[in-house]
């Protein structure tokens, strides 16, 4: 029988989340699982979708995707995952049958609808009154429960703390699979990390992972560039203080092998552009505004003699059902940092204020472990 449960509800642009409400939830059908979320992450890309980009789903919505919980039921297609697993979820839709797929780049899945239902089906999610609530990215995290196709899943120990579990399914993945996957990063390799939150921080522990010599993190809030040094920064830059560029060209006699932007904005793309070195890769993560434009001015001479490249990452080029279970053990082990990137646990009810912590640089990841 479908259920009531509470669940913040995101009405449009600019309007924030709302005070929870009762809502239904479905019961699951086909490679559906429904998930008792025990712990869902505050990421920066959830507070964009609400102020700045309605291009990725209609509104009313359901909007958080760190998602990470105990299986409470399966639909009649679900393989791979019972009832009792530990799970945690991505907006990484994947169909698994695809060209892409097939290739190994689920990030790319051209099938990404197979992962939602079809129009006209019950949707899972709606008001007491069945007007339908969209259960964005697929996943819903801001609520009691979520309804979620079995590819968005991975199963992990039951071991790894559940908020800890939570950032695994986006900040980890996102941000240490830039790294680990897209970048190839090397041992000695040089990296720059621009914005150190959440996922800047596992960009840093990814090149810690990968053997990287130096690792220089560049951000304008001193004490988050004191906190990267926990997660491996070798190096600080206060680009309030100094020109990133011309510093990090200093420290490495000429610029880094790979820029992670983790930020968004336009000025620092072009940034970790210029701070490259021969053969250097400059690789842009953060979630930008709808309208903006990055331009390079580029000599093609001078790019054929130094090599350089720009490329765009979507979710760490992540294969969620191997990185995710092997992200939390190294969670377990202490390989992975994941304990210092909560900064707080918070109710349902307090997602705004959390989120204006974020901006204001006084928190990296705020997770909602009550729900009532």
């Amino acid at each position: 029988m479908p259920q009531k449960i509470k669940a913040s509800v995101a009405y449009g642009i600019g309007k924030g989340f709302a005070q929870p409400e009762e809502i239904v939830i479905d019961d699951p059908i086909g490679a559906e699982v429904l998930v008792d979320v025990q712990a869902s992450g505050l990421c920066h890309s959830d507070l964009h979708l609400v102020e700045d980009d309605d291009k990725f789903f209609p509104f009313p919505a359901v909007i958080g995707h760190e998602v990470a919980g105990i299986v409470e039921a399966v639909g009649p297609e679900v393989s791979g995952i019972k009832v009792g697993d530990h799970v945690v979820a991505s907006l990484e839709q994947v169909c698994g049958h695809c060209a892409n797929c097939l290739k190994g780049q689920p990030q790319s899945c051209t099938q990404q609808q197979e992962c939602v239902r079809a129009p006209g089906q019950k949707p899972r999610l709606s008001f007491p009154d069945g007007r339908p609530i969209t259960q964005a990215f697929g996943t819903g995290g801001f609520a009691e429960k979520a309804l979620i196709h079995e590819n968005q899943l991975a199963v992990v120990n039951n071991q790894v703390d559940w908020s800890e579990a939570a950032c695994i399914g986006c900040a980890t993945i996102t941000g240490a699979g830039a790294v680990i996957n897209t970048a190839h990063v090397r041992p000695g390799d040089t990296v720059a990390v621009i914005g150190t939150g959440g996922i800047g921080l596992n960009i840093i522990s990814g090149a810690r992972i990968c053997g990287a010599k130096r690792i220089i993190a560049i951000d304008v809030f001193d004490s988050k560039l004191e906190f990267a040094k926990k997660f491996g920064a070798t190096d600080v830059i206060n680009s309030k203080n100094e020109d990133p560029v011309a510093k990090v060209r200093q420290l490495t006699d000429g610029g880094v092998d790979q820029a992670f932007e983790a930020i968004g904005l336009t000025s620092t793309m072009k940034q970790a552009w210029d701070m490259l070195g021969v053969g250097g890769t400059a690789y842009c993560i953060g979630l930008a505004k709808p309208d903006a434009t990055v331009s390079l001015e580029i000599n093609p001479a001078d790019l054929l003699v130094h090599q350089r490249a720009f490329k765009g990452v979507w979710m760490g080029s992540t294969n969620i059902k191997h990185d995710i279970p092997m992200y939390a053990d190294f969670a377990v082990d202490g390989r992975l940092n994941m304990h210092d990137i909560v900064s707080q646990h918070i109710k349902l009810s307090q997602i705004n204020e959390a989120y204006q912590q974020l901006i204001r640089g006084e928190v990296i990841r705020s997770v909602i472990t009550e729900f009532d």
